[in-house]
């Protein structure tokens, strides 16, 4: 009796952890042995039965690991390829979860970047808004923005120095101007957005009257006088996302 009891303990062991096996051997699977499991074919636009699927010479597996993109001949960078022409790199749609070789994911009519700008969720046909918000991390010296759920970009910035702190707490923009005038500081602030009275506000490297740019190399580092500085290109990212009204959250 014992020994029948083993041996039926014996069996239920094997079936678990065949079925163990089983269940592992789907969660990892590379139907064409390319380096990129299924799951992550999907998340590329690549096809899981075809280990090259631009047809380059290269395994999309390797060309996703060294940072190109696997849909492209070129040899491109997916901080530079846009796979679909719908406006997003595909460096950007691996961030937003969105489709790099389908223009527009969720089959509504509206490329997937015209739904980002517009506020809208390019994953789902609902047509409801998702709310805009950013975040300002001082102790890190970054500042990310959000579509709902949806990182949107993180990018360094420069925030007030210990004698003028950058305000912390939850604001919301109130104005914004492509080229503002500092009175104090006689200085251009490019891509203004104002906070907390318009006391303060979010910008590109401010400019000199001459043209040169005040703290190019002070990113990640709080020198400003209380506003938050943005590196350039990146200011004017997100001056065209930014609504007025969208909340601002800057902590420590």
């Amino acid at each position: 009796m014992p020994y029948r009891f083993l041996y039926v303990i014996f069996l239920m062991c094997v079936v678990c952890f065949g079925t163990t096996l089983s269940v592992y051997a789907r969660t990892v699977q590379d139907s064409d042995e390319d380096g990129l499991q299924d799951h992550d074919e999907i998340k590329y636009g690549t096809d899981k039965n075809n280990s090259d699927s631009d047809g380059d010479g290269y395994r999309d597996g390797i060309e996703a690991r060294n940072g190109y993109s696997p849909l492209s001949k070129k040899g491109v960078r997916l901080r530079v390829a846009d796979s679909d022409h719908d406006g997003l790199t595909d460096e950007e749609e691996l961030l937003f979860g969105t489709d790099p070789a389908n223009a527009d994911t969720d089959e509504d009519g509206f490329s997937d970047r015209k739904e980002l700008e517009k506020g809208y969720n390019p994953l789902s046909t609902d047509r409801k808004k998702l709310k805009k918000r950013i975040e300002v991390d001082i102790s890190e010296q970054r500042l990310t923005y959000y579509l709902g759920d949806i990182t949107i970009r993180s990018t360094q910035v420069s925030t007030g120095k210990q004698s003028t702190p950058t305000p912390v707490g939850e604001f919301a923009i109130m104005n914004k101007s492509p080229r503002a005038w500092s009175r104090i500081a006689k200085l251009w602030m490019p891509y203004w957005m104002g906070f907390a009275g318009g006391k303060y506000g979010l910008h590109e490297l401010p400019e000199w009257p001459g043209g040169k740019k005040e703290g190019a190399n002070h990113l990640g580092i709080p020198v400003s006088g209380g506003c938050v500085r943005l590196g350039i290109g990146e200011a004017k990212k997100i001056y065209d996302w930014t609504s007025i009204g969208t909340k601002l959250i800057i902590r420590k």
